[in-house]
């Protein structure tokens, strides 16, 4: 009988040891069950790039539109930046403490600094290239901010502002790491970059699909090729984020294809240095934008693309539809249970239940 008893103490011991090792895959109980939406706007627009900004939500549009809600007071702020005869479309944008950032599309690029408070706009970067196209801006501190879009050259385009925004630098390409031909990245939803303190990391699509890294803001970079479904000019890494230095998750697929969903999730738990499939064939296809549930210690997830609106509360490894609006473009959190969410004529806030 002792005997026995040992044996089961023993495998009751084992038992607890690998349920224990391999916790991060257990299930987790809770989590998000349904989502409520509040339309804040409709209107004839598209919108790609929100930034949350305590309790207003700026964004840039098409047809050269940029605006401000006011969620607590309900109200719209809306403008044009004209310029020329040029129809403008700001699909990147980025705040400091007293401005709001915007970057158009298309030849020529032009950025715009939104004072916060007497909003008057005021142009303080320009390139004409008939290549140039930048596709997502952010800011490391209210000093120091970084937008990137795809090559002129052989490199990313990469311009970095060290003076809260005033001035803006492109780096030199023999300072960067070399693109592969047909490499670039896609203006899906301002999450082509993502920053934790100095930590930033990039994500390309196209040919190669592959992140590129920098521990010093802009200064040094390193290169990881991932496993995410690539090769062909609107495959790849459309979406990113990090829920800490370590943890992050990166979305994409096949444009043409959007209900693929096999080979287009990646997640990594070393900070990037490695990534791998996670999701296979399990939830959306296509996907224009991905971001962590605050507070959920990187288990929680919410993507909107072409699949709609869905969750993960297993990092990724299995998804709940939670919507099958396919016109949101772009979302992000405000907190836990609330995100804004934006894409085709509409703003609506969202509270997941």
């Amino acid at each position: 009988m002792r005997k026995i008893i040992l044996f089961f103490s023993l495998f009751v011991l084992l038992v607890s040891f690998k349920a224990l090792k391999n916790s991060d895959k257990a299930p987790v109980t809770g989590g998000f069950v349904s989502m409520q939406t509040e339309i804040l706007f409709q209107d004839k627009i598209s919108i790609r790039a929100i930034s949350i900004d305590n309790n207003k939500v700026w964004y840039g549009a098409d047809n050269s539109r940029f605006g401000c809600f006011d969620l607590d007071k309900r109200e719209k702020f809306e403008d044009h930046i004209y310029r020329d005869t040029l129809n403008l479309e700001f699909r990147s944008i980025a705040q400091n403490t007293k401005s709001v950032f915007l970057l158009s599309v298309g030849n020529p690029a032009l950025l715009y600094q939104v004072d916060k408070k007497t909003r008057k706009v005021k142009l303080v970067y320009k390139e004409v290239n008939s290549k140039v196209f930048y596709d997502s801006m952010q800011f490391w501190n209210d000093k120091e901010g970084i937008a990137i879009g795809d090559p002129t050259e052989d490199t990313f385009s990469m311009i970095v502002t060290r003076d809260g925004g005033e001035t803006w630098t492109k780096l030199l390409s023999d300072k960067l790491p070399t693109n592969t031909q047909g490499e670039a990245a896609f203006a899906a939803s301002n999450t082509n970059i993502v920053i934790k303190g100095n930590d930033t990391w990039l994500v390309s699509g196209g040919k190669k699909a592959r992140v590129f890294y920098s521990p010093d803001k802009a200064k040094t970079w390193k290169v990881v090729d991932t496993p995410i479904m690539q090769g062909k000019e609107m495959t790849g890494i459309f979406t990113a984020d990090f829920y800490d230095a370590k943890h992050g998750f990166a979305a994409g697929g096949d444009y043409e294809f959007p209900e693929k969903n096999a080979e287009n999730k990646i997640c990594t738990k070393d900070g990037g240095k490695t990534w791998e499939l996670v999701g296979q064939n399990q939830g959306f296809g296509y996907a224009s934008c991905v971001q962590y549930v605050p507070g959920s210690n990187a288990r929680e997830l919410v993507c909107v693309g072409s699949s709609g609106i869905q969750y993960s509360q297993d990092g990724g490894a299995t998804w709940k539809q939670l919507s099958d609006d396919s016109k949101l473009f772009t979302i992000r959190f405000v907190n836990k249970n609330t995100a804004i969410a934006a894409g085709y004529n509409k703003l609506i806030r969202i509270t997941f239940i």
